[in-house]
């Protein structure tokens, strides 16, 4: 069983290791020492041992005597270098000898004379340092070499002459002195070549010694007839052998699956990066994601993987600087990188844009060429000399591990979804040819990396269950959850349903389960599936709900249940509670919620549930400033400022010109969307509404360039005006009002603005049709900037200190 590491030493192991050293060299600069350490286990893993191995045995930084790590014996001669005194340098095991270099045996380092222990000659039986082996193996003296009849070249020559008469001997010496330069080395490839001459023919791969590879490499590149390059044991391709695992010589790509381990993080089965802190393996991706290893970013505070280290402190990737120069590939002056495939700057939306390969006709990410013909890596630099074939599919490009991006991807899938033979389950079959004929494998290999939802996916298919909403539904909420739901309803493996109207039954349900008291419940549960519920129905009218009226049907049932612990509180209840009882509620400004348990008590009363009264306030009109130099100058910029992106100018107009809320805007297609000869039309409401020029210019540009952030099951014929991040749903209100905060746009401030000059314009019945509003709010609002200027004044100046709703406030 492995020791845990100290929580110290996960903590911050370099400053373990740097207070150690301080406590024995206090004369050393604590900088430098940390430098020296930084630079010498760079590896997370690596300095986390060193500073285990401090704590547990600190007297070897005075005495530096083993067995230790290597990595202690690399710090002792690194800080004696540093000028350190006091830090002893390593001595040797047996005779306490001072190094300047480490050779070790298992955990212990020794000096040249006494890693080399003398023993009994094989040939004179005297105890001598031993130098040589012979063709047994056994050790030899220095004064009795192995002493053969012939040359080693001669020997070779006589097996090579046997499965080809035409080599000569000057070649055959040529070849064995490019592959063996020591004597002992030519000896033991002729013994080995001389007991197994089949080695040469085709059964390199058991070779007991990698001379015997490489002069098979120089034979055949010579010319020589029958020399036969071995195949690696385990893929079975001509390919250079790399590393010897298990008796067989294996090439790079085998050798990498051969230390392939199960990821503790991911559960995904490849090469592990690193070890936690209780030796279980972890992948690169759970690596990185590792919040051990975060460092707080010294320019934006906040905790994340370093990028950058600088003079300052650590950076990341959001916060490393970038060079201003004009990028390569879409002439955009601003903060760019420097490409890796050909060297010259280029921007951060350039290194994520995926399109249509001018040159291969295939869509790929772009590393070359321009904005309107682009081209892909290989497209780019065709004769790199990293591109390399696909084991499986042939393909010329980055391969990593011997198989391109999707024949990786591919192979992930069905270790994922597949069962021991490899077939897939008939309701995640759609699944996986979505996943495994995607136009970009490398997304949705990072998102069966990084998220948990292949952690998901087994467990559904290892329990057994059926792929349904309900199965989801059990699952903890959270993003990776409604993101594979979303692909799974947009490939239709799951029927559509209202994913806010679901989450709302279920948070009724979970909530009024926790109640105590069955009288309660019974009207917390009418008053949720009855009321609120069913009037979010019919508002609804066959559309999907807004996360917006969830929110707000939560609040009034949060409210409810507020009001009912109150009463409780005061020992009452809702039938038997008197009106003081409420109005000492509602006269408590600490009180959350209390001006939505209004619509409780008003269903309750008409239900004949209390006696109580809670009047519903009247609105009077917006309490916020009506800026309208500030809405002009705002749409001003969105009309004519062509470097804003058209899906910010458009949202953005369509607030501060027709008084639209966000929720309206993000769920416009391209059905509302009408041209023709009379010019471009959008319908909000009943009656279409004629956009004037530039705008009908900047939405047609929008429509036509649309993209969403989704790629996995995204069928590409999406018909929302404004595609989001999941495939088949459009942006969210909440994400779309955050881009119009970053220009400065407050939407409800501004839509109040626009709201209140257009009712100063329009009759209430053509405000309501256009707009897409009830006919009383037009009318509340036409009221409200058309009354007597006096008394709305007035009225502004008495609610100054109310705090009203922000509903209320920017109706």
């Amino acid at each position: 069983m492995v020791t845990p590491l100290a929580p110290q030493v996960l903590a911050d192991p370099i400053a373990v290791i740097v207070d150690a050293v301080g406590a024995v060299e206090p004369a050393l600069e604590r900088e430098a020492v940390t430098a020296t350490v930084a630079g010498l286990a760079g590896g997370r893993h690596k300095r986390r041992l060193l500073a285990q191995a401090l704590l547990d045995s600190p007297k070897v930084l005075r005495d530096g005597r083993s067995p230790a790590p290597r990595a202690i014996g690399d710090l002792l001669l690194a800080l004696r270098q540093l000028g350190a005194e006091k830090i002893a340098p390593p001595a040797c095991a047996d005779c306490g000898k001072h190094l300047r270099t480490l050779q070790r045996r298992g955990q212990d380092w020794y000096c040249t004379v006494c890693i080399a222990a003398p023993g009994p000659c094989a040939a004179c039986g005297k105890t001598k340092q031993l130098v040589f082996r012979d063709r047994q193996g056994q050790r030899r003296c220095a004064q009795c070499p192995p002493v053969e009849g012939k040359d080693p070249a001669e020997l070779l020559l006589d097996v090579v002459i046997g499965i080809d008469p035409s080599v000569t001997p000057s070649i055959m010496a040529e070849a064995v002195a490019a592959v063996a330069s020591r004597p002992g080395n030519r000896r033991h490839l002729a013994w080995a070549i001389e007991q197994r001459p089949e080695l040469l023919m085709g059964a390199g791969a058991e070779a007991p010694i990698p001379s015997v590879l490489r002069l098979i490499e120089v034979l055949a590149d010579a010319g020589v007839q029958n020399i036969v390059r071995p195949v690696c044991p385990g893929c079975r391709r001509a390919i250079s052998l790399h590393r010897k695992i298990n008796g067989l010589w294996l090439c790079r790509t085998c050798v990498a699956h051969s230390r392939a381990v199960t990821c503790t993080g991911c559960g995904a089965v490849r090469e592990p990066g690193t070890r936690d802190e209780y030796g279980r393996p972890l992948c690169p991706a759970c690596l990185i994601n590792d919040p051990a290893n975060h460092e707080t970013c010294v320019k934006c505070g906040r905790h994340r993987p370093v990028s950058n280290r600088t003079a300052d402190g650590p950076l990341c990737a959001n916060c490393r600087p970038l060079t201003i120069a004009t990028c390569s590939i879409c002439g955009a002056h601003g903060p760019t990188l420097a490409s890796k495939t050909t060297g010259k700057p280029w921007c951060t939306a350039c290194a994520q844009r995926w399109a249509i390969c001018s040159g291969c006709g295939q869509m790929r990410s772009i590393r070359g060429g321009t904005r309107t013909e682009p081209l892909c890596s290989t497209c780019t630099r065709p004769d790199a000399e990293f591109w390399r074939e696909c084991q499986d599919c042939g393909e010329t490009g980055r391969i990593h591990l011997g198989r391109c991006a999707r024949c990786a991807l591919e192979q992930k899938l069905c270790e994922l979804l597949g069962d021991q033979t490899g077939q897939i389950r008939p309701d995640l079959r759609v699944l996986y040819q979505t996943l495994a004929t995607t136009p970009r494998p490398h997304t949705a290999a990072a998102w069966l990396t990084k998220s948990t939802a292949p952690q998901i996916l087994r467990n559904i298919k290892d329990g057994e269950k059926p792929l349904t909403h309900a199965t989801l539904d059990e699952l903890p909420t959270g993003k990776t959850v409604e993101h594979l739901r979303s692909v799974l309803v947009a490939i239709g493996t799951l029927p559509p349903r209202d994913e806010q109207l679901a989450r709302l039954e279920r948070w009724i349900a979970q909530t009024i389960a926790k109640r105590e008291d069955s009288d309660e419940r019974g009207v917390l549960h009418r008053y949720a599936t009855w009321h609120v519920v069913r009037r979010l129905r019919g508002r609804l009218n066959g559309t999907e709900a807004t996360y917006g009226q969830l929110t707000t049907a939560r609040r009034n049932i949060t409210a409810a249940i507020a009001l009912l612990d109150e009463l409780a509180g005061r020992g009452t209840t809702l039938a038997t509670a008197r009106q003081r009882d409420l109005d000492a509620w509602l006269a408590d400004s600490e009180t959350p919620n209390r001006k939505e348990a209004g619509n409780f008590i008003r269903w309750a009363k008409r239900n004949k549930l209390t006696s109580l009264d809670f009047a519903a306030v009247r609105w009077m009109g917006p309490t916020g400033v009506i800026d309208t130099e500030t809405r002009w100058k705002q749409a001003r910029t969105l009309l004519h400022d062509e470097n804003l992106e058209p899906e910010d100018r458009v949202a953005g107009l369509l607030v501060l010109l027709y008084a639209q809320r966000t929720a309206t805007i993000s769920r416009l297609t391209l059905d509302h969307l009408r041209t023709g000869p009379g010019g471009v039309h959008l319908c909000f409401g009943e009656e279409p509404i004629l956009l004037p020029e530039p705008l009908d210019g900047v939405v047609l540009s929008l429509a036509a360039t649309r993209t969403g952030h989704a790629t996995i099951g995204e069928s590409g014929q999406s018909t929302w005006l404004f595609p989001g991040g999941q495939p088949g749903r459009p942006i969210s209100a909440y994400r779309l009002g955050e881009r119009l905060h970053e220009l400065g746009i407050r939407p409800s401030r501004a839509r109040s603005t626009a709201l209140f000059q257009l009712a100063t314009e329009l009759p209430a019945a053509v405000l309501a049709r256009m707009l897409g509003i009830h006919i009383a709010v037009a009318v509340a609002w036409q009221r409200a900037s058309s009354g007597d200027w006096t008394n709305y004044a007035a009225e502004i100046a008495r609610r100054a200190d109310r705090n009203e709703h922000p509903d209320q406030r920017e109706r």
